[in-house]
């Protein structure tokens, strides 16, 4: 069988459940080796079972995304150890208040934004040596659908994804001229434990998995993969160019 990521380093955040799970299972499938970041140890040792199961391999980080000097020091040790990270999945991100914005408490704003944003923007950081180290570098920034339709109540989630993109979209263009592609991803509607918070009135059967989806990612984090700077809408099945103001 044809391992499109063979030989390649994958780094998956929140890869103890649904579609960090998900992304981590499929990639190591795929050939690559996978450092599955999690806050959980015990999750992630039920990943590794499941990664050696079906011949896979797997590093496992028992990291709070919110530790910033661990964050810090990742990126260092990737490159001492593999010399390289050829695939910087940013997937872990927290629902946060559904709450008017005027109810929302400044920790609860804070705790939204360290996690969805500050975190992913400290992995880019120090990831950035490692993915450029690599043949072809792949970062892939898990959005949402929210950071476009703004629903009242969202406010926090729907803030923080609309900065992700933005962050996303500006690291995009400053490497542009690099072997370095940026991609975002809506997921959409997904049977996760997050969709459970958000719509806990939800028959969850009526929903796609993270296990549909995880296809895509593998794709997107192969060396084939051309695109940057875009968004793949998975419940549409395309790419999509942001639109940009006349």
């Amino acid at each position: 069988m044809t391992k499109p990521l063979e030989g390649r380093i994958a780094l998956v955040t929140g890869a103890s459940r649904g579609i960090g799970r998900a992304a981590a299972l499929a990639f190591a499938q795929a050939g690559a080796h996978v450092v599955a970041l999690a806050r959980t140890s015990g999750a992630l040792e039920e990943l590794d079972d499941e990664i050696n199961a079906i011949g896979g391999s797997a590093t496992l980080v028992p990291v709070d995304l919110g530790d910033a000097p661990a964050i810090e020091k990742l990126g260092p040790a990737l490159l001492e150890r593999w010399g390289k990270l050829d695939i910087l999945l940013a997937n872990a991100g927290i629902l946060g208040p559904l709450s008017p914005l005027t109810h929302v408490q400044p920790n609860e704003w804070s705790k939204v934004f360290d996690t969805n944003v500050t975190a992913n923007w400290r992995l880019i950081k120090t990831a950035e040596p490692a993915l450029k180290a690599s043949d072809a570098g792949r970062v892939i920034v898990m959005s949402s659908g929210a950071a476009h339709k703004c629903f009242a109540y969202w406010g926090p989630y729907s803030i923080s994804k609309a900065a992700v993109e933005a962050m996303a979209r500006t690291y995009a263009a400053e490497t542009a001229t690099t072997t370095l592609k940026v991609m975002m991803v809506n997921p959409g509607p997904l049977r996760t434990r997050m969709r459970a918070e958000a719509m806990p009135g939800e028959d969850p059967l009526t929903l796609r998995t993270p296990e549909e989806l995880a296809p895509h990612l593998v794709e997107m984090a192969s060396p084939s993969w051309g695109e940057t700077g875009k968004i793949f809408d998975f419940p549409q099945g395309k790419v999509l160019t942001p639109q940009m103001p006349a």
